[in-house]
């Protein structure tokens, strides 16, 4: 390939091309929110998720076990006495106990992640205030040399 012919290909490619860089994204509704989102969330918001997620690990914590020793005991004395099902009640036992214990840290994980992303908001929004404050305080020490 020539150059000539290779300034001709960029040339032709410049002008077919419309944007810099295209997003791939459906169209906005007429009438509806733009391409912005609204997507929006608050304090309470957090602290809700929060919330619900520790008191359902509590909850689960508390009585998610209640039918572990009945149950054992019936898939013992199942066993013993020659019967399948013995095995089959001890398999849904251990079954749940392992869904048990995944749910129990998804809740701990939610609950603590939403403690942690209140507490940085929190944090982000007094060095935003602190940061504010310091430059109107500037501002105003500027003014006071202005106005002698």
């Amino acid at each position: 390939m020539a150059w000539d012919e290779w300034e001709q290909l960029k040339s032709e490619a410049a002008q077919r091309q419309t944007t810099g860089m295209q997003l791939n994204q459906l169209p906005g509704e007429p009438g509806g929110p733009g391409p912005q989102g609204d997507l929006k969330v608050n304090q309470q918001d957090l602290a809700a998720v929060g919330d619900s997620a520790f008191k359902l690990f509590e909850t689960l914590g508390k009585h998610g076990r209640d039918a572990w020793s009945p149950s054992q005991t019936a898939a013992k004395d199942l066993t013993t006495q020659g019967f399948a099902l013995g095995g089959g009640l001890d398999h849904v036992q251990e079954r749940w106990e392992e869904q048990l214990k995944s749910l129990l840290d998804a809740c701990a994980h939610i609950s603590n992640h939403m403690d942690y992303t209140k507490n940085a908001h929190a944090g982000d929004e007094y060095h935003i205030y602190s940061t504010v404050s310091s430059i109107s305080t500037l501002d105003d020490g500027f003014n006071e040399r202005t106005q002698r």
